[in-house]
């Protein structure tokens, strides 16, 4: 008995967090994130067969909430001062994680030879082999491109901390079984958008902070997020300049979920910079305009992070049966160990978070200890 109106504001609410939407999101999990319909029904909170991670009630995220203003990036640059420390300069302090938003980094210190661990950007590998025989290999070969050569490092161990589906083409002695699941972890591709504005008087006259458009190429928009952290502190007053979040989830309702991922990392190659600003322009004129918004004027910059690779595919299942009734799952055979080489990554927890990166980067290194 819904209003037709008001199917497509629920249509693109999974998009965040499935990278689809409630075509392709099984209706247990819809009911675990709060969706109408499910009211009457007394499923409770408790988890069922089969539920996606993301719609499990947890009450900590609603209990404590931490964001850094660059979002993740802040993790990496923390790892890497912990590495190479002289990397990072800050004018205040030189520990915790107040200083490393605000820190500079100095991409020179990365690989110096003095240097206990040596970061080398710019380096992409295009091969990982085994010296000999993988059952009595004491060292692996790693290739990689710089600028138009190819050089080439040993190691006494290796982890692949890449996608899943780039591992099969840089280790292709892997078995074929592990190959395959491998490749099944295809990634979910997204886009979030900053634009800049000169201020946010026009949010404050609409009395709202949160808009969602599932008309517009981006169906998501949204103030930054609040957040102080040492010396950066956010907008206080709607006359400061602040950043807008817009989010999009590349999909294809209808098709099968990984086929939607792959039909949807396609439109992302395609579609030029100049039709994305255009949209985002003619976007915030409809929805601001009546608080005072002008684009021309008010919009200080844009970036458009387009993540055709974007989070790990969570398993569905309304399409993975195993995830459904049980057993060994893609994940768990592509993380095997393989002679002298560890497989890490989210992809290796089909869990597209922080944790489970360093959940897998943990494990691979304690699956490389392990070889003694």
């Amino acid at each position: 008995g819904v209003d037709a109106t008001l199917i497509p504001l629920f249509t693109t609410g999974t998009h965040d967090l499935f990278g689809v939407g409630i075509d392709a999101v099984p209706a247990q999990d819809a009911h675990g994130l709060g969706f109408p319909g499910f009211q009457a029904m007394g499923l409770g909170v408790g988890p069922g067969p089969g539920q996606n991670y993301d719609s499990m009630h947890n009450p900590e995220p609603g209990e404590y909430y931490f964001h850094f203003p660059d979002g993740n990036a802040s993790i990496a640059r923390l790892l890497v001062r912990r590495l190479v420390p002289a990397a990072f300069r800050h004018p205040e302090r030189s520990e915790g994680a107040e200083a490393i938003v605000t820190a500079r980094a100095d991409y020179a210190r990365l690989d110096r030879p003095g240097n206990e661990v040596r970061i080398r950007l710019r380096s992409p590998v295009v091969q990982v082999r085994h010296d000999g025989p993988v059952s009595v290999a004491s060292s692996a070969t790693v290739t990689y491109a710089a600028g138009r050569e190819a050089r080439s490092v040993r190691a006494g161990a290796v982890i692949l901390a890449c996608w899943h589906t780039s591992i099969p083409y840089l280790c292709t002695e892997l078995p074929a079984a592990q190959r395959d699941a491998l490749a099944f972890a295809v990634k979910v591709p997204m886009v979030y958008t900053n634009v800049f504005i000169r201020n946010w008087r026009a949010f404050t006259n609409l009395g709202v902070s949160r808009v969602t458009a599932p008309g517009f190429w981006h169906p998501n928009v949204t103030l930054d997020f609040p957040v102080t952290v040492g010396s950066y502190g956010h907008s206080r007053s709607p006359d400061e300049p602040i950043v807008l979040h817009l989010s999009k989830a590349a999909c294809r309702p209808g098709l099968p979920v990984r086929e939607q991922h792959r039909e949807g990392r396609i439109e992302l190659i395609r579609t030029p910079f100049e039709t994305i600003e255009r949209g985002i322009r003619d976007q915030l004129t409809r929805i601001l305009g009546p608080g005072g918004f002008d684009a021309a004027n008010d919009i200080l910059g844009i970036t458009v992070n387009r993540w055709p690779h974007g989070y790990a595919y969570q398993y569905n299942s309304l399409y993975d049966r195993f995830w459904l009734e049980g057993g060994e799952t893609p994940c768990e055979v592509a993380r095997r160990p393989f002679g002298r080489i560890a497989i890490a990554n989210a992809d290796a927890g089909a869990y597209s978070y922080t944790d489970a990166a360093i959940d897998h980067a943990h494990r691979a290194v304690q699956d490389l200890l392990r070889l003694g």
